[in-house]
């Protein structure tokens, strides 16, 4: 199979969907890899590691798209980017297809194959090429919320972690999965007031073993979730329906309960948040404040970190592009259900049950559209 790895056009994403190892991994499997010029080199993969490991260099995007069957990269397809792609191509990303119409309109109609990251399922019903990026967003988010409380921000002035005689920051996080426990960490050891939130108590039980008794824990009915935001300096937006439509926990008539020059870190934007007043930022425009508190609403935050976010990304998803390259489509989904799980779009048909219900497609499921396909 050719692979192709083009280079992210996304604002300030300097991640890679392939590095120089998992190149010579695919090329020893027999597979043909193609890399667009300078994918990687931003965070040290120069175009003659990926060389040495067996790749081939292309000049351009469209160079990279129209040699490859199996595509495999980062982030959504971007609008520039859909010209170059073609009918029956495998897309191997994170997908994130429900808050945007038009992109799901395109890879349907243009009747790619799309294989999600955010809805591969292990054994165990768990979301391993999600986990590595929510782990690295989570540790991010109190970290950036701390940025965003400063003053020249348009924050309250409060540090998180306090001073002698001066109490530390409120923090709220809404979620305790792979982001919240993760921002969950980074909170307490900047020495923060944090509660955590969620719908069940296995998740937060076991953290709160853990943490013995510097974090509150709190199931998440909506009158105890509206009292501890209001009273926050930050919140961490870290909940996660898989394919679906982030469920809207902030309500504007909540915000305007907050203190001004209070934060909200909205990990989830990729999924639509969890703010009613939330939209997706950028690296270079981070932020926004409305009704008097400062959004974060970065879609890709793991780019500010971008080397140890692909080496913990490409670890994840490789075994996975291997099992597409070696067996084909159709044969590797057949034989990994969860893989299956991945799988959005096919032959112009939506296979995800949570997509279509969030978008008013209607749903043909996987097994389905491979048999007739």
């Amino acid at each position: 199979m050719k692979v192709g790895v083009p280079k992210e056009i996304k604002n300030h994403e300097y991640r890679v969907g392939l590095t120089p190892a998992g190149a010579h991994a695919l090329t020893l499997a027999g597979h043909e890899v193609v890399v667009e010029t300078n994918a990687g080199a931003r965070i040290g993969f120069a175009d003659a590691d990926y060389a040495a490991a067996g790749a081939r260099i292309a000049a351009n995007a469209a160079e990279t798209y129209g040699q490859a069957d199996m595509v495999v990269k980062v982030k959504e397809l971007q609008a520039a980017e859909f010209p170059l792609t073609r009918p029956g191509q495998l897309l191997f990303a994170y997908q994130h297809f429900a808050p945007d119409p038009d992109l799901l309109q395109h890879v349907i109609e243009c009747g790619l194959s799309c294989v999600a990251y955010e809805t591969v399922a292990d054994a165990h019903g768990e979301l391993p090429l999600l986990a590595p990026m929510s782990r690295v967003a989570g540790r991010l988010a109190p970290q950036v919320g701390a940025w965003a409380l400063q003053m020249a921000n348009g924050g309250s002035g409060v540090l998180l972690g306090g001073v002698a005689g001066v109490p530390p920051g409120k923090v709220v996080i809404v979620g305790a999965g792979n982001v919240g426990s993760n921002a969950l960490q980074i909170a307490v050891g900047m020495g923060a007031q944090v509660t955590l939130f969620d719908r069940g108590i296995e998740k937060i039980a076991a953290l709160d073993r853990i943490y013995r008794g510097r974090i509150t824990t709190c199931v998440a009915d909506p009158l105890t979730l509206e009292h501890a935001v209001a009273d926050a300096d930050l919140v961490v937006g870290a909940v996660l329906i898989p394919g679906k439509l982030s469920p809207k926990c902030i309500s504007r008539a909540l915000l305007r309960r907050m203190r001004p020059g209070s934060v909200i870190v909205d990990v989830g934007i990729d999924q639509g948040g969890i703010a009613e007043t939330s939209r997706p930022t950028s690296h270079t425009n981070p932020i926004f404040i409305e009704e008097g508190i400062v959004h974060y609403c970065v879609p890709n935050m793991p780019s500010a970190v971008a080397r140890t976010a692909t080496l913990a990304l490409t670890q994840a998803t490789l075994p996975y592009a291997l099992q597409l390259a070696n067996l084909g489509l159709r044969r590797a989904l057949e034989e990994d259900t969860g893989l299956m799980e991945g799988l959005q779009v096919h032959a112009g048909k939506v296979t995800h049950a949570g997509l279509a219900e969030d978008t008013g497609r209607a749903f043909t499921p996987a097994r389905d559209v491979l048999r007739n396909s």
